[in-house]
């Protein structure tokens, strides 16, 4: 029989530095001498208002009050005091902190403290100003007319996915904040509503075209994709339901939609039929219906009509200059549109890069100008440059990804896949600024484009900027609810984001997640390794390192480690990986 979950009602004091990385990286001694000097401080009143640490984690410090007053107190003469100190020394070793409090649940393991009530704390000190003090209202209603302390009230606040009502303690040095006063829920109203194009169904009797009706479906959704009114839903997250039976209701709670698209493509000889429904799920009612009986020579207005229809019908407020044609005519050659179909079909479905490159280079001979096929060689051979057995041919690869990314967008440089392989070739070459800049134009271009925003959210970590990257990040999840994108979203980027961002609860949820879909991803387990001593569960972090210097023995100390670990995160990881045990070197 397992052990009871020991639980109980704790006050949590949560501070850390504000800007500490920079400081390091401009000055890693002076920092840490004025750190220690902070600590002391900190420490010292503590033991005067009887806080105990439970947890550090670099510049991170949570500690457990007995008295919600005792805790706010001692957060008012910290900042105090640091206010003082930082008026008696240099520019460079001034410091300041956020704080945040919460008195809520907590689960109690030995020493330290987790569960809800920390988190709340932490969510917190992220939202304090620096050099103030961000308390929840559990803790304001023990304290109220018990000191002579004011407060100003933030009002709900939703914070990681936590509504909590916040306040600031008031401070005459401080500015008094009133623009967050705005509700999720107001948030919510105003968010548009969602819409979801599932596969249309081959009616043609021949699975040899399947490939045309997969085609038919993703060509609507790459043009309902362009208005700017309201998100659309990924192609990888509406194919999961490919071949199903579907309950709509069930459907739209899946996707997070209100809006949902189904239809069917009957192809014979030079003629095409298309039928397509909207359904607003959340009413079980059937909004729209048609269908169109075309000739191939027609297939693209077809495609633009469709488009139209649906987005005019879900956004009657669109205005005129939105109701513009919102695609071009790919080609006027349809065999080479069909090789382009035939090449993506096979990229969907994991056929491998040969037969991806026959279809789209048979497409290129009969029509040079698709920027979609060299997005999608591009695609198809992004993963050969990072292949170890290929490394003898990476040099090679690279060129040939550099080529195909700026011929993509040279034929197009308003599609937003040509401008994401574009600012990936950059980001081979070091060259950020460039990659920052061509996804920022990606994105505003389509706002809803999943992948645009994740790759947005990563370019955005080579400056640092990781709660725009975070924002960005999440918005491709909530656009690819499920299927491979989602996957790929959740092992390719966000655990980075997240240890950046010091929130090592989440990183660590990421890793994991990472390690289950592929576990041969070794280095997942250094990572591992370095969070948990940061969180100061040194135990677990040392049977990590262990673990990962088995798989990659030639990473025996923090000199070899600083080679292959992740430059963004670089300080941050070789912290925790040297609080796990691993020698200098």
């Amino acid at each position: 029989m397992s052990k009871d979950i020991d639980r109980k009602i704790a006050v949590i004091f949560v501070t850390d530095v504000v800007g500490f990385s920079k400081m390091m990286e401009k000055n890693e001694d002076e920092t840490l001498r004025s750190f220690r000097s902070c600590r002391d401080i900190l420490d010292n009143l503590f033991k005067e208002h009887s806080g105990r640490i439970f947890n550090t984690a670099g510049d991170s410090v949570l500690a457990e009050f007995q008295s919600a007053v005792s805790a706010v107190i001692c957060a008012k003469e910290f900042q105090n005091l640091i206010r003082e100190r930082n008026a008696n020394v240099s520019e460079d070793a001034e410091m300041h902190f956020r704080i945040g409090l919460n008195m809520g649940d907590v689960i109690v393991e030995g020493e330290n403290l987790y569960g809800e009530g920390v988190n709340v704390a932490a969510r917190l000190e992220a939202l304090s100003q620096p050099d103030g003090v961000c308390l929840s209202k559990s803790i304001l209603d023990f304290v109220n007319k018990k000191t002579e302390l004011n407060f100003h009230d933030l009002g709900e606040q939703k914070i990681k996915n936590t509504n909590v009502h916040a306040f600031d303690l008031s401070d005459p040095e401080l500015e008094k904040r009133t623009f967050e006063k705005q509700t999720q829920s107001e948030e919510e109203i105003s968010k548009p509503p969602a819409i979801a194009v599932l596969p249309f169904a081959n009616m043609s009797g021949d699975e040899e075209q399947e490939y045309f009706a997969d085609g038919m479906t993703e060509d609507i959704i790459t043009n309902l994709s362009l208005w700017k009114t309201f998100p659309v839903i990924s192609r990888n997250s509406s194919f999961t339901y490919k071949g199903k039976n579907v309950n709509m209701k069930e459907v739209a709670e899946e996707l997070g939609v209100r809006y949902i698209v189904e239809g069917s493509v009957r192809k014979g000889g030079n003629k095409v039929r298309i039928t397509a429904q909207l359904i607003d799920a959340s009413e079980d009612h059937h909004l729209w219906s048609n269908k169109w009986d075309r000739s191939l020579d027609d297939i693209f207005e077809v495609q633009d009509e469709v488009s139209s229809a649906i987005a005019a019908v879900v956004s009657p407020a669109v205005k005129e200059q939105e109701g513009k044609r919102v695609v071009k005519k790919q080609t006027k050659n349809i065999n080479a549109w069909d090789e382009y179909l035939r090449a993506l079909s096979c990229y969907n479905n994991r056929e491998g890069s040969d037969a991806i490159k026959a279809h789209c280079y048979k497409s290129i001979e009969l029509d040079p100008k698709i920027s979609d096929n060299y997005v999608l060689l591009c695609n198809s051979g992004y993963n050969d440059i990072f292949n170890h057995e290929l490394q003898d041919k990476r040099k090679e690869n690279e060129e040939i990804f550099h080529k195909n990314a700026q011929t993509a967008f040279d034929l197009d440089p308003e599609n937003p896949d040509a401008i994401i392989v574009l600012s990936r070739s950059h980001n081979l070459k070091k060259e950020y600024d460039k990659r920052i800049s061509l996804m920022e134009k990606a994105v505003k271009i389509n706002p809803n484009h999943a992948a645009a925003n994740f790759d947005y959210g990563l370019a955005l970590t080579n400056t640092k900027e990781f709660e725009k990257a975070k924002e960005h990040a999440l918005k491709a999840l909530e656009l690819s609810p499920s299927g491979p994108d989602r996957e790929r979203y959740q092992t390719g980027g966000l655990w980075l984001i997240n240890i950046g961002l010091k929130d090592y609860e989440e990183a660590l949820k990421n890793i994991n997640y990472m390690l289950e879909k592929n576990p041969g991803f070794t280095g997942a387990y250094g990572f591992l390794a370095s969070i948990t001593a940061l969180q100061g569960d040194i135990e677990n972090a040392k049977k990590h390192l262990k673990r990962y210097q088995e798989l990659r023995p030639k990473v025996k100390t923090l000199k070899d480690y600083e080679k292959v670990a992740p430059t963004i995160i670089k300080d941050i990881i070789l912290e925790g990986m040297e609080l796990a045990g691993m020698p200098k070197g």
